[in-house]
């Protein structure tokens, strides 16, 4: 199996397009093309997870964080980075990273799995991402409807929240005149013609557009298609950042403090004061997520778990919720299984393994 082949999987779940536009996620080192002896999973890239995938006879790692993020000038092994390109490079190891793009998905993403941990429900993204979604509108002899809606839903059109196949058709008269090269399905060159046609809606992510008109395209009669896409300001119910979610049941907030630092096994819980009202809603972002504190105030939440907070920062909360602090690997652990769990499920009888090698920097005294 090419490398390649994992790659499209995971971007099918975590697609490359919703990855914040300072992030690096994607193929780092290493090739598609190259067979996949086996795969390793991790939060962080580093010399040593590396020489643990050599050890191992795997030859891709899949990370969450990227371990280059910006241009690399130099790679002469000056920084844990540079050694971790030259180990890689050196021993065709092949880095994958998926980051914000992984952190943007509800479902299976980083955030997900955080309130999994937690026990919420009724959880969706505290901040929608913007620009995720176009819809298709196209012309199609009503004759010939069913297997152009059948191509567009196949190609990933028509989901909406829980829904698949969702569309909407209205009939109507459509004319064209062919010019003097043309070679039109109906009519003839050079003579108007009205044909019967069925205006047909659906709603599509936009990263999908060019593969969603091209199956509309290759299934449809005509010779020109007649066909719009329009960006719509709606917000995919399943994409954005961070995840506010509700308790089963309302709980005290030292008794809600108790189960973060179970669920997360934290010894440190870094936190504003409490405020003496019970827990009911809660939201939270994986890693560094102080720039959503005022969306989860607005929102209403008791409670938001993230980590990074700055001392300024915890003033934001102005005794209206609480923010706990727990640490950015402490936030991010369990993306190690998550990537892990959806690779062994998708690749039965292939070699997916989760890496023993610590690497949260950040000790506690």
């Amino acid at each position: 199996m090419q490398i390649a082949t994992i790659l499209t999987y995971l971007e099918s779940i975590a697609p490359l397009a919703y990855q914040e536009n300072y992030d690096n996620a994607g193929l780092l080192t290493g090739s598609g093309d190259w067979e996949c002896s086996g795969v390793l999973t991790t939060l962080d890239a580093t010399e040593a997870v590396v020489q643990e995938a050599i050890s191992r006879g795997v030859n891709l790692i899949v990370a969450h964080h990227p371990i280059i993020f910006s241009g690399l000038k130099k790679i002469n092994g000056k920084n844990y980075i540079e050694k971790t390109v030259i180990a890689a490079i050196k021993h065709d190891i092949a880095i994958y990273a998926i980051h914000t793009n992984l952190d943007n998905v509800m479902t299976e993403g980083v955030n997900g799995r955080m309130a999994a941990q937690l026990g919420l429900v009724n959880s969706r993204p505290l901040l929608p991402k913007e620009a995720t979604l176009q819809k298709l509108f196209c012309f199609v002899p009503t004759t010939h409807l069913e297997p152009v809606r059948n191509a567009i839903f196949a190609a990933g059109a028509g989901h909406i929240g829980g829904y698949t196949e969702c569309s909407f058709a209205s009939e109507g008269t459509g004319t064209f005149k062919g010019g003097a090269t043309s070679q039109p399905f109906v009519g003839r060159p050079g003579i108007r013609h009205e044909e019967k046609e069925t205006r047909v809606e659906a709603i599509l992510p936009a990263h999908l557009s060019r593969r969603v008109v091209e199956a509309m395209v290759a299934t449809h009669p005509y010779e020109e298609v007649a066909y719009d896409l329009v960006n719509l300001a709606n917000a995919h119910p399943g994409v954005g950042s961070g995840l506010i979610g509700e308790l089963p049941e309302p709980m005290g907030e030292t008794q809600f403090l108790d189960r973060i630092r179970q669920a997360f096994g934290t010894p440190v819980i870094r936190h504003t004061r409490l405020t003496g009202r019970a827990v009911t809603k809660c939201a939270l972002c994986g890693g560094t997520g102080s720039s959503l504190i005022s969306k989860a105030l607005s929102e209403g939440a008791n409670f938001y778990i993230t980590a990074d907070v700055k001392y300024h920062e915890f003033f934001d909360a102005n005794d209206r919720l609480v923010i706990a602090d727990i640490g950015h690997f402490e936030s991010e652990q369990f993306t190690i299984d998550l990537l892990f769990e959806v690779l062994r499920e998708k690749f039965l009888n292939f070699a997916v393994l989760k890496s023993d090698t610590k690497t949260n920097p950040v000790n506690y005294y």
